[in-house]
């Protein structure tokens, strides 16, 4: 294969931006063919990478590496093995129909060119967090899973619930990035290195390292959050504010799979541990059950989906933490069962919602008269999450459950575990496939119709490519199963997926309990929903209560740290702020035996012996007294404008001490600061009475003197340790080295604020900038508001009434 097609693998990730930068102006020429032009880039994708297939079958991989930051040795790298593979082509091909589903959706929708652009960046974030190979790039798109979300589900962004529900899962999110951060950092520090395939050869470092809990402590806490395990899962279902082209592609190939990428990624490096598999198949089978009932208790059909969602990101933990070749295998296949039958019925959802005018199970029914075409997509979906034969989701259950037939407890719990969660969901199936397509026609908002073909191709495909993939198990096994589960264990696995049913197998009869077990929770799911509704309502919370407390308490202790910090008393913040200059002098020194200086010594004797008075002459001396007259000034001085003038002295001395030690640069500066100084304060003091002196209490002055002395102090002893040390001329021999042949500048002063400190000058005079900015704007304002005062109204002139002529 050519380096130039490998080379591709990046421009893979980037193309959907690039496209999201051209959705509006597409959909402002194209109009309501936009959905259908945008979606050629995601196809081309999957045919792009459909192109790796034959080499990652072969037991393969293909990588490409960016450079990025070559002086820290970190680049920008790609790779496509088996479970890259499969989650790359997940996205883009589901990514692909939702596009198209978008377009018809939203269609006439005066913000669809911008809808259409999150969706294309929140695709590219996860098909660069698959493809990546480093641990930072890996990171990087992680973050911008979350900030695309953030935008897409708060895209109505004018309701409340759609604006709390994107901060909710912002929040939630970027705390799970935060703890990758630390975990990539962890790893690099063990291991050396950023790249996964490098680290994924270094599990028994890893495991065999002391650090390792707190490695893993990181990671699960990054996917816990991302792939909404319990108790963090409760975001999920506030994210359905979003549009539902968001939630199909929200739910079954993107952000909240990433979770489970990463555990699946790390299997390698940090699997196979006691804690690793009692933490994911504990956590993973109880948000199963949580996910499972929390369907049950609903009647929306886009939150029915979003719990059974929770309990199938559930499901495919539990499976990663078992760790065995059946329970991997099951999970490779149940993520690509669950892509295809979950994006399908969010699409389906989103059709009823869009022509009947409502999503309500309990307020629709016989749909399937107006909408024939939607309700053979929700009936081949709902076959797949059922989990029948001749589906893709038959293979998944049928795997999950061959990995415990070892008929130990632990074995036995967890199977029972899955076979109630399996079950649950089977019953849910049913309840969207037929509650509001068959029985009686009742009435909605809407007059049901069919939707647009757009709206159609979707869960036509998706349902499709289900059930074709359940009647082609060799190369289910031999194209999907055996890369994946390899690229997970690090091993080769073998696929034995047959069609074939061995009526005495202990296999079948679970999946027939399985079955049995789904018609019962359909039979009586409205009584369920009743009873989970009044254990909710006795039980009074909720996680999602939680976390509005806590916001509200965080929110409110901000306010108080503010109100505290920032109280606006200038005198109160000059204190603290010295007060910590005197802490940072002096704490270093106390720590670290820098005052062992003072103590006499036999060779050096007393400290005092080894001050060195300086060879000054008479006009050096001379500065030195002025600058001391103008201080001494200012702290006598009689009047506002009196102290103002000796602060002026004062600062010209020490810009003549620049001068003289040569630093005219510095001087000059110290000029222009210093009479800058003196005119903005004595033209804000106009404002004052400048002829007065401010009354200090006793308590002030001795204060700030004490303050005075001690930074003082601090500072000269600090010059004193570091004059009488060796002075290491590294810098400013690298300085001296480099200003003319690297920056071609003879003053190293100069370019070291403009080259080396370029960003930190550009920073100071921003903050510059922006003071003289609100100082104009403070000024502007004071003399609007003097020149629309209304003057004092003159008193009118009496005019006295002539006398009658006589």
């Amino acid at each position: 294969m050519g380096s130039s097609f490998e080379a591709g693998i990046g421009l893979a990730a980037v193309a959907p931006f690039v496209a999201a930068i051209l959705a509006p102006y597409i959909q402002r020429f194209a109009g309501a063919f936009a959905g259908w032009i945008l979606a050629i880039i995601p196809a081309s994708i999957f045919i792009y990478l459909l192109g790796f297939a034959d080499t990652i079958i072969h037991g393969e991989t293909v990588s490409s590496v960016i450079e990025w930051i070559p002086a820290y040795g970190i680049n920008l790298s790609f790779l496509v093995d088996g479970l890259s593979l499969i989650f790359a082509l997940t996205i883009s091909g589901v990514g692909t129909l939702i596009i198209l589903y978008a377009g018809g959706y939203l269609a006439g929708h005066h913000h669809q060119g911008r809808f259409l652009g999150y969706m294309l960046a929140f695709m590219g974030a996860m098909l660069g967090l698959v493809l990546a190979d480093s641990l930072l790039a890996l990171f990087l798109f992680w973050e911008l899973t979350s900030v695309t979300s953030f935008l897409l589900i708060g895209f109505d962004h004018s309701r409340q619930a759609a604006r709390r529900g994107a901060i909710q899962a912002l929040v939630i999110t970027n705390i799970g990035g935060m703890f990758l951060l630390a975990g990539a950092i962890l790893v690099y520090q063990l291991a050396g290195t950023w790249e996964m395939s490098a680290v994924r050869e270094m599990g028994e470092v890893l495991r065999g390292n002391e650090l390792y809990l707190l490695v893993l402590i990181c990671f699960l806490g990054a996917a816990f959050t991302k792939s909404a395990q319990f108790p963090l899962h409760f975001w999920l279902p506030n994210a359905m504010e979003a549009p539902t082209p968001v939630s199909a592609f929200l739910h079954s190939a993107t952000m909240v799979q990433a979770g489970v990428y990463l555990l699946a990624r790390l299997t390698p490096s940090l699997g196979g541990t006691d804690v690793w598999t009692s933490t994911l198949v504990i956590f993973g089978g109880i948000t199963l059950i949580w996910g499972s009932l929390g369907a049950l208790k609903q009647t929306d059909l886009k939150q029915i989906l979003a719990q059974t969602t929770i309990a199938s990101l559930g499901l495919l933990v539990l499976l990663i933490g078992l760790g065995s070749d059946y329970a991997i295998s099951a999970m490779v296949v149940y993520f690509v069962a669950h892509a295809f039958y979950k994006a399908g019925l969010f699409m389906v959802a989103g059709a009823i919602d869009h022509e009947a005018g409502t999503r309500e199970i309990t307020a629709l029914g016989g749909l399937a008269e107006k909408m024939p075409v939607t309700f053979i997509g929700a009936a081949l979906a709902s076959l797949s999450m059922i989990g029948l034969p001749l589906t893709i989701g038959y293979f998944a259950k049928e795997e999950m459950y061959l990995g415990l037939m070892s008929g130990e407890w632990t074995a036995i719990l967890v199977m029972i575990v899955l076979v109630a969660g399996n079950a649950m969901l089977a019953g849910v199936a049913l309840l969207v496939m037929i509650r509001p397509f068959l029985g009686e026609a009742v009435g909605t908002p809407k007059k049901p119709h069919e939707a647009p073909i757009a709206m159609l191709a979707g869960p036509i495909l998706l349902g499709a490519g289900g059930i074709i993939a359940g009647i082609l198990p060799d190369w289910l096994g031999h194209d999907v199963l055996v890369p994946g589960a390899s690229a997970i264990l690090g091993r080769a696995v073998k696929s034995h997926l047959t069609l074939a049913l061995d009526f005495t197998s202990l296999l079948l009869w679970l999946s027939a309990l399985t079955w049995l077990l789904g018609v019962l929770v359909y039979r009586q799911a409205d009584t369920i929903r009743t009873v989970l509704r009044r254990f909710d309502k006795a039980l009074g919370w909720t996680a999602d209560t939680v976390f509005d407390i806590v916001m509200f308490s965080l929110i409110r202790f901000s306010g108080a740290v503010t109100r505290f910090l920032h109280h606006g008393q200038l005198e109160f913040y000059l204190v603290i702020v010295f007060a910590a200059l005197a802490a940072a002098l002096f704490g270093p020194m106390l720590v670290w035996g820098g005052l062992d200086w003072l103590e006499p010594t036999a060779e050096l004797g007393d400290w005092s012996q080894r001050l060195i008075m300086p060879a000054l002459a008479p006009y050096e001396w001379g500065v030195l007294a002025l600058a001391v007259f103008g201080l001494i000034a200012v702290l006598i001085a009689q009047s506002r404008l009196v102290a103002i003038l000796s602060l002026g002295v004062q600062g010209t001395a020490v810009a003549l001490i620049f001068l003289l030690f040569g630093a005219p640069d510095l001087a000059f500066t110290q000029l222009m600061v210093e009479i800058l100084s003196v005119v903005i304060l004595t033209f804000v003091m106009t404002r004052l009475r400048l002829d007065q002196r401010d009354h200090r209490p006793f308590e002030d002055w001795a204060r700030d003197g004490t303050l005075a002395i001690v930074c003082g102090l601090g500072v000269s002893l600090l010059l004193m340790l570091v004059l009488n040390g060796t002075l290491d001329t590294r810098l400013s021999d690298f300085f001296t080295a480099t200003s003319v042949p690297i920056a071609h500048g003879h003053n190293i002063v100069n370019v070291i604020l403009v080259d080396y400190r370029g960003f930190d000058t550009l920073g100071e005079i921003a903050v510059v900038m922006g003071a003289g900015m609100a100082v104009l704007a403070l000024l502007r304002r004071q003399q609007r508001r003097v020149s629309t005062s209304p003057e004092p109204a003159k008193p009118k002139r009496v005019r006295k009434p002539r006398k009658a002529a006589s």
